[in-house]
């Protein structure tokens, strides 16, 4: 597999955005606008040339007694700004220079002085649109604001420093992992957001249910129109008897054919309205109930249960196991109720499957990808590590050269926890066989003891889900984690269990139905073969990247007990 980030995205050649297709006379003319990013890399070289540049304001001053006003701008290219020079003449200054402010401006790049930080500056001489703001409203200021604050303003924070700077980061991420899993060979899976399977097991799941609407409609509609009564739905039949008679009497006299079919149609819709009756009159409010008392799914959307995707893996090994090498990134959603800084109700995950492959081949695959993404960012994302390093987190460019560069050590479940229980250190967690690994664990095992990112590989089945395979041993199943500084565990995988009276066994023991997973035993009843994969939880892929601390900083609208902002 390619180990090399590839060469730049296209997106660095996209310098100027302009729309090349003809102008429709009846429309104003398209805008052909400069990137931010493509005159600061320029630097003095593009002095003298005529651009229009846009972008909002991050800060602005006015200067020689309210002759002219300075503007930093900033577009979301990079993390620079490009210092905008205007003159009173020009546009009155006082819209312009609010923080926040929107503006396309056109005008000549010039040199500034030479004692001047800048290299290349604006000057204006036409503001073409202008998107004025409240300053007294506005709520991100000049000065600097926390992280904390900023969760309450997610339609605003992307025009700060950070968080633009994390958006642009994640999208390199996004594409680099397209870009690792197409050069070998991978092919990219759309799997479902709705599902009628727990991967997991672990039931702490969305549901998805179209009763809650259903029962506040029909609650509205008895309430305007109540359900018929019994006697309603005798009288109906009724009128269905007489007109059955009346039918009946015709042929008997031997009516002509159009005064039959005229009456045969009003028996039909005495019929049709019987029928409406029985129905409506069935009508309850609040949500159906089976005769146990339990909710009656028969009659949502989907006919059954269904939940929003845990995971997307059960569903990619069907194509696993057809398409041989496949990947699925795409959100999951977890119902728990958890505050920590390590926990989303909804968040992404990278998902790659291989089939014919083993659980070496599964950590092979994981090694090599977690450096392809360490490399594409230290060479696409230079500027916006080194704010990270500058404001959040000194070590960041230090911690990804040397898991890019580092071969990753690889311990058994058994031996790193004979390794914690040697250490003169004591953790909050006990450490012991058959333990869950906590975060202290697995940082203390790559941060301390080895120094690079280490794969935990074996784990003691009971504390693994049922699709992994059971090791000889009948103690431990082919798992591994992939535990890298900062975060702990990055990557989670495992070879999957492809013996059909073992899997069927695994998931009985887990307390789950057989039923919902007959198609995920039917890969195994034709055709199995030996698969593994793994998956990435993409938010701590940025969380070890930027050395950001909270989870809800890295994610464009966070979703967590008590907020869904948006």
């Amino acid at each position: 597999m390619a180990d090399d980030a590839a060469s730049a995205p296209p997106t660095a050649q996209l310098a100027a955005a302009s729309i090349s297709s003809p102008p429709s006379s009846d429309l104003e003319p398209p805008t052909s606008r400069t990137r931010i990013r493509a005159i600061l890399d320029a630097g003095d070289a593009m002095a003298g040339e005529r651009v229009v540049v846009g972008g909002w304001v991050k800060t602005g001053r006015q200067q020689g007694k309210g002759e002219f006003a300075f503007l930093e701008v900033n577009d979301g290219s990079c993390q620079g700004n490009l210092q905008v020079m205007v003159e009173k003449d020009v546009h009155p200054l006082a819209s312009l220079t609010h923080t926040g402010t929107s503006v396309l401006v056109e005008g000549v790049l010039k040199k500034p002085p030479a004692e001047a930080k800048q290299r290349i500056e604006l000057k204006v001489e036409r503001v073409i649109e202008l998107g004025e703001v409240d300053a007294a409203a506005y709520p991100l200021p000049k000065t600097k604001i926390t992280l904390e604050t900023l969760r309450d303003f997610v339609h605003l924070r992307a025009r700060t420093n950070t968080i633009g700077a994390v958006a642009r980061i994640r999208h390199q991420l996004a594409y680099a992992t397209h870009s690792f899993f197409d050069e070998n060979g991978f092919l990219y899976i759309h799997t479902p957001i709705i599902t009628t399977s727990d991967c997991e097991g672990a039931g702490e799941m969305f549901q998805v249910t179209a009763l809650f609407s259903q029962a506040e409609k029909v609650e509205k509609e008895l309430k305007e129109n109540p359900a018929p009564s019994e006697a309603d739905v005798e009288a109906a039949k009724l009128v269905v008897k007489e007109k059955g008679d009346a039918v009946a009497q015709l042929k008997a006299a031997k009516a002509s054919k159009q005064e039959i079919t005229a009456a045969v149609s009003v028996l039909t819709k005495a019929k049709e309205n019987v029928l409406r009756v029985e129905e409506r009159s069935k009508l309850k409010p609040g949500l159906p109930l089976k005769g146990d008392g339990k909710i009656a799914f028969e009659n949502d959307f989907f006919k059954r249960q269904a939940f929003l995707t845990v995971s997307g893996q059960l569903q990619v090994e069907t194509y696993a196991c057809a398409l041989s090498n496949v990947y699925t990134f795409g959100p999951t959603f977890r119902a728990e109720n958890s505050h920590t800084s390590r926990h989303l109700a909804e968040f992404w995950m990278v998902e790659p499957e291989i089939a014919f492959a083993n659980l070496q081949d599964d950590m092979n695959c994981a090694e090599r990808y977690v450096q392809y993404l360490c490399k594409w960012l230290l060479k696409h994302c230079r500027e916006d590590m080194e704010f990270m390093v500058k404001h959040v987190d000194k070590t960041a460019i230090e911690r990804l050269e040397l898991v890019s560069s580092t071969p990753f050590e690889r311990i058994s479940y058994t031996k790193a926890v004979e390794i914690l229980e040697g250490v003169d250190k004591k953790f909050e967690n006990k450490v012991e066989w058959g333990i869950d690994l906590a975060s202290e664990h697995e940082r203390y095992l790559t941060e301390v003891i080895f120094r690079r990112p280490v794969i935990v590989y074996n784990y003691p089945k009971g504390i693994k889900a049922f699709y992994m395979r059971l090791n000889d041993d009948q103690k431990t199943v082919a798992a591994m984690d992939v535990l890298v500084p900062k975060v702990g565990e990055l990557i989670g995988g495992s070879q999957r269990e492809e013996r059909l009276d073992i899997l069927k066994q695994r998931i009985l023991d887990a307390d789950l139905p057989l039923e919902p997973y007959e198609w995920y035993l039917d890969l195994r009843r034709f055709g199995s073969v030996k698969h593994s994969g793994f998956g990435l939880g993409f938010e701590r892929m940025i969380l070890f990247a930027t050395g950001l601390e909270n989870i809800r900083d890295v994610i464009p609208f966070p979703r967590y007990p008590g907020r869904a902002d948006l």
